[in-house]
């Protein structure tokens, strides 16, 4: 990125009323006077009603506010203009091809967010917290990103830094005046075990998070399994609330996986329909049966959907064997109607067991309550401060070094080692440590986590 380029792009999502063209850069003013004309006054400050023109032939383009916001006190820390025009594709595509010709260049993928990292605006983390903002499709990850977006991991990273640099130093300062040694008590190997005790019992409290942060960011890979005419469909279609899979009383209609994403009770679930499982002669159907047995190996959930009018039979056992040692909630289907099967001949599977109707819609809450116990063991609490979620996998891999650098250098302290030889893997892990907040990242890995974003942000 050169300094003195000027960048543009559509920051908004086309289809909607307003469409907004972000400008950043040296000349995003400049750019600014050469295009829009404000009804009255200079446009700084607040956002000043105009209209855009055509330098080429002083043609009327749009109606348009415009605000801009002066170095360092915008989202880039550079100098920054924001068009709001109508939403229109002709009419935003319009003003930033005319944005374009009079001085900027089209922003690459992530580069407003990049630009803010590399001024010093947000750290690394802070800045892939505005992807998962954007990408949040339930209010739980909204929340983990928010808390991580204002600093909650950030602090407590830094906090661990402090904490390795004030050893760091006390150790250079005992080296560098031995006679002193006495002097530099929190020097001393046992001081040192202690601090660093510290930083790894926290540390693997945040690890202990990242199983449910990384569920709530991520998603639960679920499958909704069992006989033909069951009402697997039928209860996608209840969760999705509309009528995404076929459903007909006649067995095997479904015979190939279908996967939709559904919001439940703040709980994302990547959730997979499968064809009934049952043995068939008809080529089309096995395929689709041997999709399923395969789709139940990888799931992380296996929602287990009996009909609750009939009585159990040798094929549903052998459905709760394919099961065993997996997450799986089963489903008692058709609560709206008389109860046909002995639950007692279920419990020795030791699964939850719910009653639901995909028809009424019966059950669903405490189908949802039973998904929270299993993969968050209660209410789940995010806060940004002790109960902070580390959810992104990077974080969790660098916290993971830091963690075991830490353990070397506490193992040599408790051993009474020279100190200078437990600077070795406190520096490693405060390196480590770095790598989540971005002081200690290569240019190829800041590209690659920016170019995941979206243009215009």
């Amino acid at each position: 990125m050169k300094k003195s380029d000027t960048i543009a792009a559509i920051a908004t999502a086309a289809g909607g009323g307003i469409g907004i063209i972000r400008i950043s850069g040296e000349k995003a003013l400049e750019i600014a006077e050469k295009i829009f004309i404000a009804d009255s006054g200079r446009f700084e400050g607040r956002p000043f009603h105009g209209k855009i023109i055509d330098p080429s032939d002083g043609s009327f383009v749009d109606e348009v506010l415009v605000s801009f916001m002066r170095v360092p006190k915008s989202y880039t820390k550079e100098d920054v203009v924001e068009i709001n025009c109508h939403g229109g594709t002709a009419a935003v595509t319009s003003v930033l091809r005319i944005v374009l010709a009079s001085g900027a260049r089209i922003a690459e993928p992530g580069e407003f967010t990049k630009r803010a990292f590399l001024n010093g605006r947000i750290d690394l983390s802070q800045a892939e917290a505005v992807a998962d903002i954007i990408s949040a499709k339930t209010n739980a990850q909204l929340k983990v990103a928010a808390s991580q977006l204002d600093g909650g991991l950030s602090r407590v990273i830094n906090e661990f830094k402090g904490i390795i640099m004030d050893c760091l130093a006390r150790i250079e300062a005992a080296i560098d005046y031995p006679e002193h040694e006495e002097e530099f008590g929190p020097t001393a190997s046992n001081d040192i075990a202690e601090a660093i005790s510290v930083i790894l019992d926290r540390s693997q409290a945040l690890l202990d998070s990242a199983r449910s942060g990384k569920i709530i960011r991520e998603g639960i890979n679920a499958v909704i399994a069992g006989k033909p005419n069951v009402g697997k469909s039928s209860l996608l279609n209840a969760l999705l609330k509309e009528e995404r899979a076929i459903v007909t009383e006649i067995p095997g209609t479904t015979r190939d996986t279908l996967t939709e994403y559904i919001n439940l009770s703040g709980i994302l679930l990547k959730i997979t329909d499968t064809a009934g499982i049952r043995k068939t002669g008809d080529i089309v159907e096995k395929i689709g049966v041997e999709r399923s047995e395969k789709a139940i190996e990888l799931a992380e959930l296996v929602l287990l959907i009996f009909d609750g009018t009939e009585s159990l039979d040798d094929r549903d056992f052998e459905l709760l064997k394919k099961t065993k040692g997996k997450n799986t909630i089963i489903l008692l289907n058709k609560a709206d109607k008389s109860c046909g099967i002995n639950r007692e001949e279920l419990m020795c599977f030791a699964k939850p067991i719910v009653s639901v109707s995909a028809k009424t819609g019966e059950g669903m809450d405490l189908f949802a309550e039973e998904i929270k116990k299993i993969f968050f063991s209660g209410e789940l609490i995010i806060d940004g401060g002790e109960n902070m979620l580390l959810s992104n996998e990077r974080h969790i891999r660098a916290l993971e070094e830091a963690r075991e650098h830490l353990k070397e250098a506490k193992k040599t302290a408790d051993c009474g080692f020279p100190t200078d030889l437990i600077s070795i893997d406190l520096t490693e892990a405060y390196e480590r440590l770095s790598e989540i907040t971005g002081g200690n990242v290569s240019d190829d890995l800041v590209d690659r986590i920016f170019s995941e974003f979206c243009l215009g942000k």
